[in-house]
């Protein structure tokens, strides 16, 4: 399996007031998942990202446990944040994708002449739940705007800046390597 299945860029969003720049964070609750990437991303922008799982996102968020979330537009449609969140500040400030894994010596185990099979049609699948996700993302802001979700658009530059300043980069260059960053560096253009 080749392909990674697009779950879509990552958006910021808040109950309490829009995020237009790092400045909106400083002290501001976030739930995150359980990663050390996005939990220190919100860290070096001087938010106070919390841990918790999705299905007790909603009730997190409705009880003021955190102020806000971050996540895919399609996520933000499907779990009805918009009912206890108006603001959502379109950051694209990660990607995610799901990956179809599966253990090697049961892999090695299938006939090559299935596997191929296997491979290939997953692969399409992939393609195929790309351009739906796509689809879907074209039409998500406007169906969330028509129930009472506000959008902001903020400028990158400054969150990079915090982030560069925080030492967030280097940080993360460090751990994934000198390859690995520059092959992020290739499409996301010079971060550190």
């Amino acid at each position: 399996m080749t392909r990674i299945w697009d779950n879509g860029f990552r958006q910021i969003t808040s109950a309490d007031k829009p995020i237009r720049s790092p400045d909106d964070l400083n002290g501001f609750k976030i739930r995150v998942p359980v990663t050390a990437l996005l939990t220190s991303l919100f860290k070096s922008l001087g938010a106070a990202p919390t841990s918790i799982s999705l299905h007790e996102l909603y009730s997190a968020l409705q009880t003021h446990i955190v102020q806000g979330q971050e996540n895919p537009l399609a996520q933000i449609e499907t779990s009805n944040l918009n009912e206890v969140q108006k603001y959502c500040s379109l950051s694209n400030h990660c990607w995610s994708g799901y990956w179809m894994v599966a253990h090697w010596r049961t892999l090695e185990g299938v006939p090559p002449d299935l596997r191929d099979i296997l491979t290939r049609n997953l692969d399409q699948s992939a393609i195929d739940e790309r351009a739906d996700l796509a689809k879907l993302d074209a039409t998500l802001q406007a169906t969330l705007a028509q129930r009472g979700m506000s959008f902001e658009r903020p400028d990158p530059a400054p969150f990079q800046d915090t982030l560069r300043k925080s030492g967030f980069y280097s940080q993360w260059k460090q751990t994934y390597g000198e390859q690995a960053w520059a092959l992020l560096e290739k499409y996301a253009g010079p971060l550190g």
